[in-house]
C-alpha cells in the first residue's frame, strides 16, 4: 500500500473575527450613497458572515451522477455547468464540419476605457491578425484581457497552487472558484477555458511589462495549469481532500493534456528590453502543454519605437509597416498550421513514447 506523505500545515492566518469581518465587508460600500441603506446592509452582512464562518464555498450543489468516481458526491452546480460546457466545446472543436477557429489573446492591460484613456498597440496588432484570419475564412475570437482593468467586477482570481500539493487536487476546469464563502466570485476563467477549448489555434499578442508578461496575462497562464495534467473528476478526491489526491498521484497519474494539438503563434513587443525572454518563456509554456509550434513565421519579438517616447508610441507603430506585416504573417502561419493539423498531415503528440519524468 502506498505510503501517503504527511500533509504540512501551519501557514494560513486565523479566520477573521466578527469585528474585523465587518470592517472588511463594509469597504465595498464606502460610497456615502449606501448610508441610507444601513439596515439592509446589516442584514446582508449577517448572511455573508454566516457563509464565511461556516465555509459555504459552494452553497448550491448537485449529485455528480453517472461517469464520476463517486456518483453520489455533491458537486458545485457552477463547476458542473462549466465542465459540461467544456465537454460540448471539445466535441465541437473535434467536429471536422466546424469552421476553423483561432483564439487571439490581447495580453495588454491598457485600454481607453480605463485610466490610460487610450488603446494599446497590442490591440491594434490583434486587429491586424483578426483581419487576416477572417479574410481566410476563419472564426477569429478575440479575448481582450484588458477588460480586467475596465469591466465592472470582472476578475481572474490567482491560482492557489493546488497542483503543488498533488496533481489530482488540481481539477479541470478549476474548482477553486467561485468561493462564495470568501467572496471570491465573478471569476472569468470558466468562459476562458471554454474559448481555449473551442479553438484550433491560439495566438498570444503581448507587450513586455518589466521584463515579463503583463499581470492580466500571467493570471490567465497560471490558471491554465489545470489544462496540463488536471483532474477532470473532483469526486475522485472528494473535492479538496489532500490525502486522497496524494495517494492518487503516487499510485500513478497520467497527466492528461486537455488542450494539446492546437497550433500556436506569438507576438511579443517592447520598447527597451525583455522581448526575447518573454517570447521564449511563452513558447516553452505552450509547447509544454502540447500545443504545436506553427513555424518560424509564427513567433515574433520586436521593438516598436526603441528608446523613443511613450507619448508617440502609436505614431512609431504607424511608421513600422514591416512589423505590421510580420504580425499578419504570424496569423497566416497559424492559419496554415491549423489547416494541416485538421487535415491530419501533422503528427501530433499521440505516439507510443512514454515520458520517464511525468510532471
Amino acid at each position: 500500500m502506498t505510503q501517503v506523505p504527511e500533509k504540512r500545515t501551519g501557514q494560513a492566518p486565523a479566520p477573521l473575527g466578527r469585528d474585523e469581518f465587518h470592517l472588511r465587508f463594509r469597504q465595498a460600500f464606502f460610497d456615502p450613497a449606501y448610508e441610507a441603506l444601513g439596515p439592509q446592509l446589516d442584514a446582508i452582512e449577517q448572511v455573508a458572515w454566516d457563509a464565511y464562518h461556516e465555509g459555504r464555498k459552494a452553497p448550491r450543489t448537485v449529485k455528480a451522477g453517472p461517469g464520476f468516481a463517486d456518483p453520489g458526491y455533491d458537486l458545485s452546480v457552477e463547476w458542473k455547468e462549466a465542465r459540461d460546457r467544456l465537454l460540448a466545446a471539445e466535441a465541437r472543436q473535434k467536429d471536422p464540419a466546424t469552421r476553423s477557429r483561432v483564439l487571439l489573446i490581447n495580453g495588454a492591460a491598457r485600454n481607453d476605457g480605463s485610466c490610460p484613456g487610450e488603446i494599446s498597440k497590442t490591440w491594434r496588432l490583434s486587429m491586424l491578425a483578426r483581419e487576416v484570419l477572417e479574410a481566410e475564412g476563419f472564426e477569429a475570437d478575440v479575448l481582450d484581457l484588458s477588460r480586467l482593468t475596465s469591466d465592472y467586477d470582472r476578475h481572474i482570481h490567482p491560482c492557489k497552487g493546488c497542483v503543488s500539493t498533488a496533481m489530482p487536487l488540481c481539477h479541470w476546469p478549476c474548482s477553486c472558484y467561485p468561493n462564495h464563502a470568501e467572496r471570491q466570485v465573478n471569476d472569468w476563467m470558466n468562459e476562458i477555458y471554454e474559448r481555449w477549448t473551442l479553438a484550433h489555434g491560439i495566438i498570444i499578442l503581448t507587450p513586455v511589462y518589466w521584463y515579463q508578461t503583463p499581470s492580466a496575462l500571467k493570471l490567465m497562464i497560471d490558471r491554465l495549469v489545470c489544462a496540463d495534467g488536471g483532474n477532470p473528476d473532483p469526486t475522485s478526491t472528494h473535492g479538496k481532500t489532500v490525502e486522497e489526491a496524494k495517494a492518487l498521484e503516487l499510485d500513478g497519474w497520467d497527466y492528461p493534456k486537455h488542450l494539446a494539438g492546437r497550433a500556436y503563434g506569438l507576438v511579443v513587443h517592447g520598447d527597451v528590453a525583455g522581448i526575447e525572454g518573454t517570447r521564449r518563456a511563452l513558447a516553452d509554456w505552450l509547447s509544454w502543454m502540447g500545443l504545436v509550434d506553427a513555424g518560424s513565421f509564427a513567433q515574433l519579438d520586436r521593438f516598436i519605437g526603441y528608446y523613443e517616447s511613450y507619448a508617440a508610441s502609436h505614431e512609431a507603430l504607424d511608421r513600422d509597416t514591416a512589423v505590421q506585416e510580420e504580425v499578419r504573417n504570424v496569423a497566416r502561419a497559424v492559419a496554415a498550421a491549423v489547416g494541416e493539423i485538421r487535415a491530419g498531415r501533422v503528427a501530433l503528440a499521440e505516439h507510443p513514447l512514454r515520458n520517464p519524468r511525468p510532471k
